[in-house]
């Protein structure tokens, strides 16, 4: 598990994750957070609850904060969380997964 980095911390995240690796990635939120936000390889197909053919090279943000279940297929959620889900690229995946976590502090700290 890779947590949100900052500043050059970042940069280095961003530098050592490669998608060709067949390593599945997941990133999470700071550790004092309640409930985590994630980036991770999304499933390749599911048939009768069983996994079929592993992982693609796409990403997806499962949130918690926002509703999403981790244990749940991306058709099994609603189309609000299909949209955050994704599928992204990874570069693309990991930015849109910093600006979700920094919608979240953001949100916080107005409260």
């Amino acid at each position: 598990m890779v947590r949100a980095a900052a500043g050059p911390a970042r940069k280095a995240l961003r530098q050592c994750i490669t998608a060709d690796k067949g390593v599945i990635m997941t990133t999470s939120s700071a550790p004092t957070r309640a409930t985590t936000i994630t980036l991770r390889r999304q499933k390749a197909h599911t048939q009768g609850g069983n996994l079929d053919g592993g992982y693609t090279n796409a990403f997806e943000i499962i949130c918690s904060d926002c509703g999403d279940d981790p244990r749940r297929d991306y058709q099994d959620v609603p189309p609000r969380l299909q949209r955050l889900r994704g599928p992204y690229l990874l570069d693309t995946g990991v930015t849109q997964y910093e600006a979700h976590v920094a919608w979240h502090e953001d949100l916080a700290r107005a409260r």
